[in-house]
């Protein structure tokens, strides 16, 4: 009989991390989820449950950012499925859209902190434990930044997103080093039409500039859609240093293209 394999997905309360959470129980895995608010999680796992799926719900409160709670993620999705086959480093805050002077010192080192460290932090504990049993996958959720592109508003973040590429590339390597069966992979989900555009750390909402709202309305795509491709690939991957991107420059292309369309068509009409 086959092993029923399980996923550990952090910030899955909601927006993408909930998304494929949702399609990980449909492809019959034992789902972990965990946020920081309780109630975001039990509201979350209910659903998940109402989805048909083989595998388990397990709900979990994490703050990413505190060593205590990471230890006891992992230790109960392994007390409860005995084994994490895959571990996704989703939790992150966006960027209030200010330029680095109006930022305090206190947002700029929790951004980082958030986007970045803790993510750090995390994948050395899951490194840890998939190293004592020979098994597993990490992947790292990639962002503004990672491509190195640059658009003021966005600086702290952008930067914490491309050390998260470097990172991810550099865990590859040293899971290679002692020949070890895991695997460290990058999601690359483009732009998506989530709360996550227009808050600022979770809950602080912010006014876009009319430059970044056409951008994403040309560019976004809805999470469902891009979970369920980052999901069936992460689940046929073998490969380690691996990017699974879903906003390619074909689609890019694509979506400038039939933009202008659409525009030039409503003008003349």
């Amino acid at each position: 009989m086959m092993k029923t394999r399980t996923v550990v997905i952090t910030g899955s309360a909601r927006g993408l991390g909930y998304e494929m959470a949702k399609c990980f129980r449909k492809k019959n895995y034992n789902v972990v989820i965990s946020d920081l608010n309780k109630k975001d999680i039990d509201k979350a796992k209910k659903e998940i449950l109402g989805i048909k799926g083989k595998g388990e719900v397990l709900a979990l409160v994490c703050d990413i950012t505190k060593d205590k709670d990471i230890i006891n993620l992992i230790s109960k999705s392994n007390g409860k499925f005995k084994c994490i086959d895959i571990w996704v480093n989703n939790a992150g805050v966006n960027q209030p859209d200010k330029m680095i002077w109006e930022l305090s010192s206190d947002e700029i080192k929790r951004m980082v902190e958030i986007d970045l460290t803790s993510t750090m932090v995390a994948s050395r504990y899951i490194m840890e434990e998939m190293i004592k049993v020979n098994h597993g996958a990490i992947y790292m959720v990639e962002g503004h930044g990672s491509n190195n592109a640059i658009v003021p508003g966005l600086s702290i973040y952008g930067t914490a997103k491309r050390g998260i590429t470097y990172f991810s590339r550099a865990l590859a390597k040293e899971a290679e080093v002692n020949k070890n069966d895991i695997i460290v992979g990058r999601l690359a989900p483009g732009i998506m039409i989530t709360d996550f555009l227009v808050n600022a750390f979770r809950d602080k909402k912010m006014n876009l500039s009319e430059k970044n709202k056409r951008i994403y309305n040309i560019l976004g795509d809805y999470p469902d859609v891009v979970a369920k491709y980052l999901v069936n690939r992460m689940i046929d991957n073998t490969s380690n240093d691996v990017r699974i991107n879903w906003l390619t420059n074909r689609k890019v292309i694509w979506k400038f293209i039939t933009y202008s369309f659409k525009k030039n068509k409503k003008c003349n009409s």
